[in-house]
């Protein structure tokens, strides 16, 4: 068995903005391992500035883990364990290994049988901009919206949603926020009082992750449910996921499989969410449509119903050509169409 890695850099059609900053590339790592003519591709979705693992040993340990692809798939995953990215692609590519096309979890979905609702995504930008994205998203067919707010100023993106809300009622438009961790403590009730009166439907990470008590109190005060996403990034022990729903309660959990360790990683939550009477919903990391691909694929199989955020497929000029495609608002794969990667 041979392994080795590549790194591609993908560039965005136009720049994406987030309280973070303005993105206008994004790096992704490929694990490709080959086995009596069949080659297995993983992809490492690294995200600089947020992902646990953006370390300067990141290509280190994917030096390491070619050097010792021999070892069992629970030793590799375990020794990667603050490489929630790295066991992602490795899991990946060993599946990949083993099927046709990419096939990594057959299903009607993958039959082309049957479509995933999803969100549409509004990045940040002016007021005109962020105006514009809602225009074309709704002629297109979505009937639930995510929101990116946090960057300019909060009385414009919120004489946005108002105006949105003025058209389509939430029984015919379903509207999430994510903050990206952009709000005070201080300020995040009375902001998360205001955006209820809009029958948002949920707001992911209003405050910075770490603020474990502050983050508490608001999800026992909320007018509306809190989703952590940012919040899970670094957390590895299965004790300390523990701790942080116990103590924290949130609404909801957003999984990100290449910030949380893939599926597996992504399956731990989900059972540590159950016992605890906590929802959930997936979305991707803005991975190539191979990472897409494969969240895609898997998040069908879990039958979770609440649409999930995985649009992300047309942000790049330079993506590989796939059977996913997005239509009314959903996700679907075409198994008519093929791959054309070129790694």
């Amino acid at each position: 068995m041979k392994t080795h890695w590549k790194k591609y850099t993908l560039q965005f059609r136009r720049p994406s903005g987030t309280s973070r900053g303005v993105l206008n590339t994004k790096d992704s790592y490929f694990l490709m391992i080959e086995k009596d003519g069949k080659r297995g591709i993983g992809e490492c979705g690294l995200l600089r500035g947020l992902s646990a693992d953006d370390r300067p040993d990141y290509e280190t340990r994917l030096d390491w883990l070619t050097k010792n692809i021999h070892l069992p798939f629970a030793e590799l995953y375990n020794d990667l364990i603050e490489f929630p990215s790295i066991q992602f692609g490795l899991e990946m590519a060993l599946k990949d290994l083993q099927v046709e096309e990419h096939i990594l979890f057959p299903s009607d979905f993958t039959a082309g049988k049957a479509k995933q609702a999803i969100n549409g995504l509004i990045w940040m930008g002016n007021a005109i901009f962020m105006k514009e994205q809602v225009k074309k998203l709704l002629q297109k067919g979505f009937t639930v919206l995510k929101m990116k707010i946090g960057a300019i100023d909060f009385e414009e993106e919120y004489a946005i949603l108002k105006n949105i809300r003025k058209e389509y009622r939430a029984e015919e438009l379903e509207l999430r926020v994510d903050a990206n961790g952009a709000f005070k403590p201080g300020q995040a009730l009375d902001i998360l009082k205001r955006l209820s009166e809009l029958k948002i439907h949920s707001i992911e990470q209003p405050i910075a992750r770490g603020q474990w008590q502050e983050m508490a109190a608001l999800c026992d005060q909320t007018p509306l449910p809190i989703a952590l996403d940012e919040e899970l990034i670094g957390v590895f022990e299965q004790l300390r996921k523990r701790e942080l729903l116990g103590t924290i309660k949130p609404q909801y959990i957003i999984l990100k499989p290449s910030f949380v360790g893939g599926v597996q990683g992504s399956e731990e939550w989900i059972n540590l969410a159950g016992k605890a009477g906590i929802n959930w919903w997936v979305t991707s990391a803005l991975e190539s449509n191979l990472g897409l691909n494969a969240i895609a694929q898997w998040n069908f199989i879990t039958a979770n119903p609440i649409p999930c955020g995985l649009g992300t497929g047309s942000l790049y000029t330079n993506n590989f050509n796939s059977p996913l495609f997005v239509e009314n608002g959903s996700i679907g794969y075409n198994p008519g169409l093929e791959w054309v990667i070129g790694l």
